[in-house]
């Protein structure tokens, strides 16, 4: 029988005592699939859209969950968040063509992004997109342009930004007043922007969006979004008689990366919201609109593990101790650009005592390529196989090709077996675009 690791990412342990994801020995992954290699958990990634899904239902009853696909934006996550009951956010016409290989109906697909081409939104218009967020006038001016020249109509929702400053990493708060992001309620553009959108007949305006940042555990930030939205809903109904049949809050819930990590649970997480938005309809008598999340990194973060090969080891004393091993900011840029952090175990030994502190580097030719800059692991050797647990989201999603590395494969594990969902780059992919003169 399985027993669970030691700390908080409980993963459980293989009949040999090695690490299984999924309910497969890591090694076995390594020996079938090579490394780097990311690794999905297919129970966690269900287990987690069913939590949202059944919490807003529990404790609100009207509205949707809408998987945040820039988190992890292939075909296999689209087709499991769909599976399980979710739509889609798309912010890209290549998360919107993933999305729709993926077979997620086009319905079921809301369009982001604060500068969306032409080519990208009459690529949504014909698909059929069931909703394009819109984040500035300019987008309002274009949607009306392409509208009229298809002949069709388009449902909407408006981007605002709320003045809420969550604590997070200042790369990714997104619903401050300095945001390159939305219509902002405090300067009068949010009322502006309503006021121009119920005035172009082929835009119908069905409500308002909003998102504060990534990665946040206070739930208070969340409740003031949600309440200044509400406060913003009740105005123009008074103003400009326009009634918010819906209202997306976003997403930006945290997980756990270390040990000493304490997010909140998603059920705390949607009944906070909850709370909020009924107080609110009840004090400003507001027709209840119907209520959606996107939740992306609190979906399929956790059930993410990447493996990797040590390599060189190279201790200076009385400094630090490096364990280079075969992926890097490549395929997981986030502790480069953001300075996040992770935990790692040894993937034969996951609940050995750590005896020594090592900085795990990448490849890159980079000094500032270290994934981990504090790693308390056992003795490292050459050839030991390294698991760094909670990379699901924003790591192949934002892996590229420096140093002409090619991007590693992603595996999804559930029920005992391993699938290929993307195939591992190979060096005629690198080159296949290029034209030698």
């Amino acid at each position: 029988m399985m027993t669970h690791t030691a700390g908080p990412h409980a993963f459980p342990l293989s009949p040999r005592g090695s690490l299984s994801i999924g309910g497969v020995d890591a090694l076995e992954l390594v020996r079938q699939f090579g490394t780097p290699l990311h690794v999905l958990d297919e129970g966690r990634l269900r287990a987690n859209c069913r939590a949202y899904r059944e919490a807003l239902a529990r404790e609100y009853g009207n509205g949707g969950v809408l998987f945040a696909s820039k988190a992890c934006c292939i075909a296999a996550t689209c087709q499991i968040t769909y599976q399980e009951g979710l739509g889609v956010d798309v912010a890209s016409g290549g998360e919107l063509h993933t999305a729709l290989r993926a077979r997620v109906p086009a319905a079921d697909l809301v369009f982001h992004g604060n500068n969306k081409t032409a080519d990208e939104i009459e690529y949504g218009l014909r698909a059929g997109v069931g909703r394009f967020v819109v984040d500035n006038d300019y987008e309002l001016e274009l949607l009306d342009t392409l509208t009229a020249k298809m002949g069709t109509r388009v449902e909407i929702l408006l981007r605002l930004t709320p003045g809420v400053e969550p604590h997070t990493h200042k790369a990714i708060r997104t619903g401050g007043v300095d945001s390159k992001f939305g219509f902002g309620i405090a300067d009068g553009a949010a009322y502006q922007a309503v006021a121009r959108a119920i005035r172009l007949q082929r835009l119908h305006l069905r409500g308002l969006h909003a998102h504060i940042g990534s990665q946040v555990f206070d739930l208070e930030p969340f409740r003031l979004e949600a309440s200044a939205l509400l406060d913003f809903a009740a105005h123009i109904r008074d103003e400009l008689d326009v009634t918010t049949e819906e209202l997306n809050l976003g997403g930006g819930l945290g997980i756990r990366y270390l040990s000493t990590d304490e997010p909140p649970s998603i059920g705390t997480y949607v009944k906070g919201l909850a709370d909020v938005v009924k107080s609110k309809l009840a004090q400003h008598r507001l027709a209840p609109p119907k209520i959606f999340l996107e939740p992306g990194r609190s979906i399929v973060g956790d059930a993410g593990v990447t493996l990797y090969t040590a390599g060189a080891i190279k201790a200076i004393p009385g400094v630090r101790t490096y364990v280079s091993v075969d992926g890097g900011m490549f395929e997981n840029p986030r502790p480069a650009l953001y300075a996040a952090r992770f935990e790692a175990v040894l993937a034969d030994r996951p609940t050995a005592t750590p005896v020594q502190t090592y900085a795990v580097a990448g490849r890159c030719c980079e000094s500032g390529d270290v994934l981990i800059w504090e790693a308390h692991l056992p003795e490292v050797h050459s050839g030991d196989v390294l698991a760094v647990f909670s990379t699901g989201a924003y790591t192949y999603s934002m892996a590229s090709n420096y140093n002409r590395f090619p991007r590693p494969a992603v595996v999804l594990a559930g029920d005992g077996r391993a699938r290929v969902v993307v195939e591992r780059e190979t060096y005629d992919d690198l080159v296949r675009k290029d034209v030698v003169l």
